[in-house]
């Protein structure tokens, strides 16, 4: 069967009624949460998981919602980073050096026009890639064995930290901390119980979601808390929007070539939006020279950022999807929603759930027109709600985290549980102790546990087993880069990013 067919069949999932509700009600939420400084997608979707088993959606239509979450989160974040000066994420840090400038010339209603049409150019032109390279990269997994998966999760556990990642040691120590979680419970081959200590609700192990929400979103409130809801700083004030077929064309050439720069660092295991973002503006200043205007409200020092990391985002969804393997940390969380359905990602993903691939890809192509029309017209909504305190905002959004917990579970004791986490996640915070790890070591740990168990069963307790094939070698050998790759190339893209977070400052 032919993409083009597949996406028809995609179509007709994610266009039904149902479904379009569910995408518009994640695109408004997720921009709304986007644009909110702090929380970011992968808090973001974390705290909306919960919803989503609470209202009982079917397996496609969560992973619409949570996906549309996703986008509208990308787009979100340029909104406070252009009219406070403040990154409603990491990704769009490099959208205040430009964005924010030319918003004080009194020309933000055209940078928030901009910013939506570079997003949308990004996001779309990744989900294309996105349909193209999947399937092939599906196809060719198929090929994998035992021992190859496991190489595999190894490659994902080394490319964790990124290329921009800081401390290699910290990101190694919260990825056992992860895997040392993914053993409590009874062990399903030997019936053993492991790190139980007699605890009844602890033999199934721990919930996924009940770890993810207390480390995001539970978390974040403590970090919240501690910051005594910091002054709000004054936002600048939208005109009525002049935008021109001019202004458009000026900024299409630029946000092409940033959606292909961002495409492949999405692609690639670990190095995620945000690096997109940093590429992107970094190549279009070259290229440009003396021709643009950057860190002075130069529409392209906008569209760069903007259309690199929403491509980056959307490319992310390509090694998580027939892999298995996260491009990121937002990623991360969306594999664990897709553990949590019983859908296990893969190459097999693409024949065993078909329906459900193809439904979310047709769900970005239509949420991203969506988006588009969502955030040109409706962004004095957002602007009106940005404005609202945080001291009231963060309230309502933890009390969505425990009320969706508890409807799950009816479990007080799963709520205890998120607010131990929660605490977790603030302590390892304070330290500068990535999170993603932990998630990531907690979802793969069991099916990375199985992999090396059948390949030992297949050797006969050889490990040379784990390296003897060439996709082996390949991938233990990709894997060594991405190990050292953050120790070696980190330190300088990380000088460069704080110079340009100092900028923005």
């Amino acid at each position: 069967m032919d993409i083009l067919q597949l996406l028809m069949q995609g179509f007709a999932v994610a266009l039904t009624p149902e479904n379009m509700m569910y995408a518009l009600i994640g695109a408004f939420l997720g921009t709304l949460i986007g644009c909110l400084p702090g929380l970011g997608p992968a808090n973001g979707i974390a705290i909306l998981m919960p919803l989503c088993f609470s209202l009982g959606l079917g397996a496609d239509s969560a992973l619409i919602m949570l996906t549309s979450v996703y986008a509208g989160t990308m787009y979100g974040g340029r909104i406070s980073s252009i009219l406070l000066n403040i990154p409603g994420d990491e990704p769009a840090m490099m959208t205040c050096l430009d964005g924010y400038p030319m918003a004080r010339k009194g020309r933000a209603a055209e940078a928030l026009a901009l910013s939506a049409i570079a997003s949308f150019i990004g996001s779309f032109l990744a989900v294309i890639g996105l349909i193209i390279m999947a399937p092939l990269l599906a196809k060719f997994a198929l090929h994998f064995g035992p021992a190859e998966y496991f190489a595999l999760f190894i490659l994902a556990f080394a490319t964790l930290g990124g290329i921009t990642g800081k401390n290699p040691m910290k990101t190694v120590l919260a990825t056992a901390l992860g895997l040392m979680l993914s053993t409590i419970g009874v062990d399903m081959t030997t019936g053993v119980e492991r790190f139980t200590y007699g605890n009844l609700h602890l033999y199934e192990g721990i919930d996924f979601i009940v770890i993810i929400v207390g480390l995001f979103a539970v978390s974040e409130l403590f970090i919240f808390i501690e910051s005594h809801a910091k002054q709000d700083r004054d936002m600048i004030k939208v005109e009525k929007l002049k935008l021109t077929a001019r202004d458009i064309l000026g900024v299409l050439p630029t946000s092409l070539r940033s959606s292909l720069l961002g495409f492949i660092s999405g692609v690639l295991p670990g190095a995620g939006a945000s690096l997109g973002s940093f590429i992107s503006y970094t190549l279009e200043k070259k290229v440009l020279g003396k021709k643009g205007h950057f860190g002075e409200g130069d529409p392209r020092g906008i569209a760069a950022p903007e259309a690199g990391n929403n491509a980056a985002a959307n490319g992310a969804l390509v090694p998580m999807l027939t892999l298995g393997v996260p491009g990121s940390g937002t990623t991360a969380v969306l594999l664990a929603m897709l553990v949590t359905l019983n859908i296990q990602p893969g190459p097999l993903m693409f024949q065993q759930n078909a329906d459900v691939v193809w439904g979310v890809i047709a769900a970005l192509l239509f949420g991203n027109i969506l988006l588009l029309f969502m955030n040109i017209p409706m962004i004095g909504v957002f602007v009106k709600i940005l404005s609202v305190p945080s001291k009231y905002l963060m309230p309502m959004v933890t009390m969505v985290a425990v009320v969706g917990i508890y409807s799950i579970s009816n479990s007080t004791t799963e709520l205890y549980m998120m607010i131990g986490f929660g605490v977790l996640g603030y302590v390892l915070r304070k330290l500068d102790i990535p999170l993603v790890p932990i998630v990531l070591g907690t979802l793969l740990g069991p099916t990375m546990e199985v992999n090396l168990r059948n390949a030992m069963s297949l050797s006969g307790g050889d490990v040379g087993i784990l390296w003897n094939s060439a996709i082996s070698v390949s991938i233990w050998s990709i894997a060594i880069i991405g190990l050292l790759a953050p120790v070696v190339v980190g330190p300088l893209l990380r000088r460069k990013m704080k110079a340009a977070h100092e900028v923005v400052e």
